[in-house]
């Protein structure tokens, strides 16, 4: 599942483009992010 949609802003994003989602959301997009990048690494 992509990031967007697991965190329930792809539909934002597709309907509103990019400036419709919050700066919370992104917040959140970028902090999941960060985290499933450090689960990869650990599994390394």
């Amino acid at each position: 599942m992509k990031l967007g949609e697991r965190l329930g802003v792809a539909e934002i994003a597709r309907q509103e483009g990019w400036g419709g989602v919050s700066a919370r959301q992104c917040g959140n997009l970028v902090r999941e992010a960060i985290r499933l990048a450090e689960e990869e690494l650990s599994r390394s």
